[in-house]
């Protein structure tokens, strides 16, 4: 991608890490450093502009230097509010697409953008990472700024899953290798923190 095909990007963080015993997950380290700054080290580069999703007090973010937007909805929607709220964001800048990451997820592709990218047609306007075998990891995608209203309707009537509203609109869905580790492994639960070591361990992240 040129600089002025790159999207702006959005580290999904708003999640509330019920199963590492609440807080904010993405603040968790790894190897002395946290999710979060692992994440947006991987998502600069492949954006224009950069900003952290994250609902409550943004001050515990202040040490990254980053804007924090907060979803519409106070209720916790889920990503796909998250993504809405990226989407907002980005409209405000005059930008026409938002590459979103999990803030939980430390090793995600440094050629996320450029393929996700490459994928996007006029029957696919949206395009998601996949496994191997084409099962989506739905937080990592590019979305038009032009879906951002009927995201929002589609929020509005309770829909929570974002493969759902994607599939709706064609998604392209792009398979990305899981060797010679799975780049979407993510920290869900605690014992996660010591595998996610060891893979920056073993790989030099």
């Amino acid at each position: 991608m040129s600089d002025f095909a790159k999207p702006h990007g959005v580290i999904l963080a708003g999640g509330r890490a019920t199963r590492m015993g609440g807080g904010d997950k993405p603040l968790r380290l790894v190897a002395g450093r946290p999710l979060l700054a692992r994440a947006a080290e991987r998502l600069a580069p492949q954006v224009a502009a950069l900003a952290i999703n994250a609902n409550g007090d943004p001050a515990r973010f202040a040490a990254f230097g980053l804007l924090v937007i907060a979803d519409e909805a106070a209720d916790f929607p889920g990503p796909l509010a998250g993504i809405l709220a990226g989407l907002d964001w980005a409209a405000a800048r005059g930008a026409r697409h938002v590459l979103t990451a999990a803030g939980d997820t430390p090793f995600f592709p440094a050629d996320l953008g450029a393929r996700l990218s490459a994928a996007l047609s006029a029957d696919a306007p949206i395009a998601i990472a996949a496994a191997p075998d084409g099962s989506p990891h739905p937080t990592f995608g590019l979305w038009p700024v032009a879906l951002r209203e009927d995201l929002r309707a589609a929020l509005g009537a309770g829909l929570r899953k974002v493969s759902l509203w994607a599939e709706r609109h064609g998604a392209a869905f792009v398979p990305f290798t899981d060797k010679p580790f799975d780049p979407f492994f993510n920290v869900n639960a605690p014992d996660d923190i010591a595998a996610a070591e060891r893979i920056a361990a073993e790989h030099g992240l």
